[in-house]
């Protein structure tokens, strides 16, 4: 079979614009959202001004937009809006305190059951729910047990596109290969048909994402990860009801964890108590302990006590919409070498001070309570509030805000954030509405509740994340409608010509992988099924290793963040660069690709 012509002008400038995209998509030094409003302008601007008109289609510059209104891009935005409600609210803050135990004590095996898990939830629905959900546990646990992310998210998300190749319903490719399968006359696969290539293959790349691909990726820093490592000192009171009231000091720390250190009890105004194991807890009691923010919330939330700087404090501020802010004490400040218990930034300004971070680092021993701790000059204090009363104090001369604000989670919507969450997931799973009108919905209900206020839907949105997507769904089109995808099809047929049917089935694997890493997996599954059962019927050889061919390339979706809508979600919340899945997802591809190609070409006998 001869070579097919070049093809018309068009196809041939998407072609070329095609692979300068690739090649900028991986330089680190331009930002990913300029490559791609880069490829989405040529092409705007390039079909503006020279219209494509053909018998089978015609393309206007207005279509490129439509990326924007593209149900993929509603699916990730409203998931990415959706996800940030679990984290606002700290509803998955339990289960990541118990997973961080597990991966402290264990990191190599959390690894490897993370994966087995999200392998095997993903055969039986849709991937994107699963690591919505996994996304904040796995940095929670991360951030808790002091581990890096960047061996554990990428493979995680890379696992749960292994597992969706298994069955039938695992990836919406499978359903259209086998629906356009059947359409052409071929019997239609039931759900387990092709689950053992899949398992055999999938045990070697798991093994790969478990042993190989976290010492290949470059250390990434997620962007939720920058907390502060700054030494506080605290008070935890002890409140009246609590149900370690007249245990010893050892159970209420074997509760807490190792981590936890008290230096003294502080009972009453006066008594000060040395931290023996054996002390009995009393009612009022206030442990005097030091360590960073986020390991002081644990211990807050793990013992159910208070986080305070005063003996007895009282009327604590409502629980919603609070904010954490470290705010400095300046040398002209008056509340230098006042006592901290002396300080009434409550009265003056609705703030409530948590624990101070000493300028000369631990409190000495000696020291007496918190509240007679004079304050230093660059001594900095931990205080809770609305955002209102932090930007007022902002104004004021007194004290120094750092730029270190955070939002406290809205605890008391945690379960209903969950259970959103959870009918999120459910929808699609039982096909009662794509992911897309489940994520939106979702969504609007998490705001409506108030779970989440508009300010943080919006910073759960990521300007790349959004530019990306457009810009392949712009170039995919672009591919299709000018016959540059078709014209990869024909000269794929001609430089097979004549080959063994094990090396036309290997290769039309290997073209789909490429395509679906470029195009979109959906887009290489209905162009490759039609082209693999007419190289099975010229070859007189059976439609099924050919049609599996496709849905198997197809979903090797592990190069490119683009391929896949779950890939986009953990480049974001990783703090992934292109060229890490670049480095991990080829060997994995190669592996996969081989191991299938040899499974399909043994058991059909090619």
């Amino acid at each position: 079979m001869a070579i097919p012509d070049i093809p018309n002008a068009h196809a041939l400038a998407v072609l070329l614009l095609t692979v300068l995209a690739l090649f900028l998509f991986t330089r680190e030094k331009i930002a990913l959202e300029s490559s791609s409003l880069f490829v989405l302008v040529a092409l705007v601007v390039g079909f503006e001004l020279f219209p494509f008109n053909s018998e089978r289609s015609e393309i206007r510059a207005a279509d490129f937009f439509s990326g924007f209104g593209h149900e993929a891009l509603v699916a990730v935005c409203a998931l990415m809006v959706a996800g940030q409600a679990l984290v606002r609210t700290g509803a998955l803050e339990p289960v990541g305190r118990r997973l961080g135990r597990f991966w402290k004590k264990a990191p190599a095996i959390a690894l490897l059951a993370t994966l087995v898990i999200g392998a095997l939830l993903s055969a039986f629905m849709n991937n994107t729910p699963i690591v919505v959900l996994m996304l904040p546990l796995l940095i929670g646990a991360a951030i808790r047990s002091k581990s890096s992310t960047s061996g554990i998210l990428l493979p995680m998300g890379l696992a749960t596109l292994i597992g969706g190749m298994g069955t039938t319903i695992g990836t919406s490719t499978n359903l259209l290969v086998v629906s356009v399968a059947a359409d052409m006359g071929m019997e239609r696969f039931q759900m387990f048909d092709f689950v053992l290539p899949v398992v055999i293959a999938g045990t070697l790349a798991l093994i790969y994402l478990w042993l190989i691909a976290p010492r290949i990726i470059p250390e990434r820093q997620p962007p939720m990860m920058n907390v502060s490592h700054r030494i506080y000192n605290t008070q935890l009171t002890i409140p009246q009801g609590h149900p370690l009231l007249g245990h010893h000091l050892s159970e209420l720390i074997h509760k807490a964890g190792p981590e936890l250190h008290v230096q003294r009890i502080l009972r009453g105004n006066n008594l000060y108590i040395a931290p023996l194991p054996d002390v009995q807890i009393h009612a009022g009691d206030n442990l005097l302990v030091s360590d960073t923010v986020d390991r002081l919330q644990d211990f807050k939330a793990l013992l159910g006590v208070e986080m305070q700087t005063e003996p007895d404090a009282q009327d604590a501020l409502p629980a919603d919409d609070l904010q954490l802010a470290e705010v400095a004490i300046t040398l002209g400040s008056s509340l230098h070498g006042m006592r901290l218990g002396e300080v009434r930034l409550k009265e003056k300004y609705g703030l409530e001070i948590l624990a101070l971070h000493s300028a000369s680092d631990r409190l000495p021993c000696k020291t007496p309570g918190l509240h007679e701790r004079k304050l230093q000059a660059s001594d900095i204090l931990l205080v809770q509030g609305r955002a209102d009363d932090i930007s007022r104090l902002k104004t004021s001369a007194e004290l120094l805000v750092l730029d270190s604000t955070t939002d406290l989670p809205r605890t008391r919507k945690a379960p209903l954030a969950l259970l959103i969450m959870v009918v999120i997931v459910a929808l699609p799973a039982f096909g009662i509405l794509p992911i897309a009108a489940s994520a939106l919905l979702g969504a609007l209900v998490l705001i409506a509740t108030h779970c989440l206020q508009w300010r943080d839907a919006i910073n759960a949105l990521s300007t790349q994340v959004i530019l990306i997507i457009v810009a392949s769904l712009a170039l995919g089109s672009a591919l299709m409608k000018t016959g540059g995808a078709d014209w990869l099809a024909q000269v794929f047929l001609a430089i097979t010509f004549g080959a063994p049917a094990w090396l036309v089935l290997s290769s039309l694997m290997l073209l789909m992988a490429i395509m679906t890493n470029i195009v979109s997996n959906n887009a290489a599954a209905v162009i490759g099924t039609p082209i693999a059962i007419s190289i099975a019927m010229e070859l007189g050889l059976p439609l099924e290793p050919f049609v599996l061919a496709v849905l198997f390339g197809a979903n090797l979706s592990f190069v490119t963040p683009m391929a896949y809508k779950t890939n986009l979600l953990v480049m974001t919340a990783g703090g992934y660069k292109f060229n890490d899945f670049v480095k991990v997802g080829i060997p994995l591809t190669v592996l996969m690709w081989a191991t299938l190609s040899l499974i399909l070409s043994v058991s059909y006998r090619l």
